[in-house]
């Protein structure tokens, strides 16, 4: 059997040169006993581990291991990439650590405790309770269930990510940050571990050119690269430099390679800046979770296609949800310039443990995944989940938003942080709002009333009996204005032709109203019972009736003055000339002027086929960046009977921007037989 996920796990700080993967099969003993074989990196509820187990809560993995006789004169560090949700490590019987967090990384320095070139037993024993609900667990379902379970799916348990040795310096870099937020040149900061980490010299090499840091006492060192010729990293030309790092010198050296960007991410009063040019976040949620392996990719392709296919659906950052993904899916987000909003895992239910417990994933994911150009956004609590969904209502979980962001803000002061998605703020660089709304003029109505600050709230649905009102604001002492408000979950629909019907229409709404500052669908992929993806499981296109979301997505779009009925049926078919308004939104650098046009084509047809026959009067349009435009008005003769309605704007004789109108009979829903009472 070939190895699963062969890949060097941490590309971005990267020790290849000398390294073992530890994936593969390791036996495996449930605590009730029946031992059997388990395939690692995949977590025991997966098919793909072999085991499919669910709701076992502990169990003892163990397999031989083999020090290179090479690595003789290195150090030698036992990594995992992450262990749901508490391991204790044993090597030929011993304890050599213990690790409690299902979703941060870990290593043990075992040098002396094997021996090159002969064989030694590697033990992890492993406690993954069915009752989550005061550990960080995001969606994985809980038993007691969650408040959430509706949203929740199968448990991710044990070895989730990959386990690896590899062969270090005596004296080694065990942490460095990198920060590119000037855009000219690399501050550092690192620290060192082993037999001297006190005064010792670090040489940074990057771009042809040489800086030595010196480390202090408790062998941590800082200081700034300048870069003769810098280079910034954006969507656009996502340029990444790599760092290499020496400590100590000839064969017993330690290397690494670490990479980041030039890259400034900044709030300006209500508006969004990357590397002082303005952005519109187009988004997409992605929960990362696959049908046969879970919470862990099924192969290294299978991280890289999710980014690739969000980039082809027209979104330039993609919401990761409720996990720390792979270092390998954010150097690929880093390499193919990928925007990315992190976050961690949340628990369920408030406790102050629980809220300690949520803190002490943070040093963890800023020192792992902090030199990351593309993360752009922190996350932190999801909509008051592990806060009982009453941060208006109690001071205490106020606090501990509130503490959460203090916390992260000292960790990284980079990047804007967002303490509790959703809503509810209390202390936030971002006011993000969640909002689901089945009613096309409801929804464009209330997103009207929250760009203007006539409604700060909207209704929730928690559950089946239970609706709320949520809002912005969770403490009256936090500003209306003067920080920038993003959606960052929206969508609508039972079947796929419905949700690309909301796609549409919901997007043009939050793209009509200048004051937002970007928006994230939810979501990319269908994950078990959640049927809310523009794709499927397996990352298939559904159908979506005509709907190209790359145009939806795009940096230019047309808005129309109307609010549509219903699925494949936005107007009746008119029985006389039609006058429609449009507008239109453009997020680039300088202004366009171009031309709208419109033609009927037939019903469900592509803008390619369309009739010239039936052709509306040429409009003028001229745009400013980040303004919709003035509305301009299309008069259109009547289709004769249902048609598609495509409107598209041609600049220098170049389609930049394209919708469709379907008009057909309006169906009124069949009511026959209902109850009276």
């Amino acid at each position: 059997m070939s190895v699963p996920k062969p890949e060097y796990p941490r590309p971005d700080f990267d020790r290849s040169d000398r390294w073992l993967t530890l994936n593969g099969e390791w036996s495996f003993e449930p605590t009730a006993g029946g031992a059997e074989t388990i395939l690692v990196p995949f977590a025991w509820e997966t098919e793909a581990s072999g085991v499919r187990r669910t709701w076992l809560e502990a169990a003892t993995y163990s397999r031989s291991l083999t020090v290179p006789q090479e690595w003789a004169s290195f150090r030698v560090v036992l990594n995992f990439g992450a262990v749901h949700h508490s391991a204790r490590v044993f090597i030929d019987g011993a304890l050599i650590g213990t690790h409690s967090g299902g979703y941060t990384s870990f290593e043990f320095d075992i040098t002396e405790l094997v021996v090159p070139g002969r064989s030694a037993e590697l033990a992890v024993e492993v406690h993954a309770p069915a009752d989550k609900r005061q550990i960080p667990h995001g969606k994985q379902r809980s038993i007691p269930r969650d408040d959430y379970d509706g949203v929740s799916f199968t448990p991710t348990s044990g070895i989730w990510q990959s386990v690896w040795l590899e062969a270090r310096g005596r004296t080694y870099l065990s942490a460095a940050q990198l920060r590119g937020d000037s855009l000219t040149a690399i501050a550092v900061h690192g620290s060192l571990v082993g037999d001297r980490p006190a005064d010792t010299v670090v040489i940074a090499r990057v771009d042809g050119q040489e800086a030595a840091f010196r480390t202090d006492a408790e062998g941590r060192f800082g200081g700034q690269i300048e870069l003769r010729d810098p280079k910034t990293w954006s969507p656009e030309h996502p340029y990444l430099y790599e760092v290499d790092f020496t400590v100590g010198t000839g064969a017993g050296a330690d290397h690494v390679r670490a990479t980041t960007g030039l890259r400034r991410i900044e709030t300006r009063g209500e508006e969004l800046y990357l590397n002082g040019d303005r952005l519109y976040v187009r988004g997409v949620l992605d929960q990362g979770y696959w049908s046969e392996s879970g919470l862990t990719a099924p192969t290294d392709a299978a991280l890289l296609h999710d980014l690739e296919l969000a980039q082809e659906l027209g979104f330039n950052l993609v919401r990761k949800h409720l996990k720390f993904e792979e270092p390998r899916w954010l150097h690929y987000a880093d390499q193919m310039g990928m925007l990315t909003w992190c976050e961690p895992a949340c628990p369920s239910r408030y406790s102050p443990a629980a809220a300690a417990a949520f803190e002490a994933q943070l040093p963890d994911l800023v020192r792992r995944d902090g030199n990351h150009p593309s993360i752009v956004v922190w996350g932190l609590y999801n909509e008051e989940w592990g806060l009982d969904w009453d941060i208006p209502g109690s001071p205490e979980r106020a606090a501990a938003a509130t503490h959460a962001y203090d916390v992260m803000r000292k960790l990284d002061d980079s990047r804007p942080i967002v303490e509790n998605s959703g809503w509810g703020h209390v202390r936030t660089d971002l006011v993000d709002w969640h909002y689901y709304d089945e009613d096309p003029a409801a929804w464009a109505t209330n997103v009207a009333a929250l760009a203007s600050g006539e409604s700060e709230s909207f209704e929730v649905k928690l559950g089946p009996d239970f609706i709320v009102d949520k809002g912005f604001y969770g403490d009256e002492a936090m500003p209306r204005t003067g920080i920038p408000i993003l959606n960052s979950e929206f969508g609508a629909g039972f079947t796929s032709l419905e949700r690309a019907w909301h796609v549409r229409w919901q997007t043009q709404e939050i793209r009509r109203h200048d004051r937002f500052a970007g928006y994230v669908y939810t979501e990319l992929a269908d994950v078990e019972h959640e049927m809310a993806g523009l794709l499927d499981a397996e990352r298939r296109p559904k159908d979506w009736g005509g709907l190209t979301p790359a145009l939806v997505n795009a940096p230019t779009v047309i808005i129309v003055d109307l609010v549509p009925e219903r699925a494949g049926a936005d107007i009746p078919v008119p029985g006389a000339p039609l006058r429609l308004d449009v507008r239109v939104s453009h997020h680039g650098p300088n202004r366009i002027a171009g031309v709208v046009r419109a033609a009927w084509g037939a019903a469900g047809s592509q803008l390619a086929s369309v009739v010239t026959g039936a052709v509306a009067d040429e409009v003028h349009a001229a745009v400013t960046p980040y303004r919709v435009s003035e509305p301009v008005a299309l008069k259109l003769p009547a289709p004769g009977g249902p048609a598609r309605l495509h409107i598209w704007l041609e600049v220098d004789e170049r389609r930049i921007a394209s919708t469709f109108i379907d008009a057909a009979p309006v169906e009124q829903p069949n009511r026959r037989g209902a109850r009276t009472n």
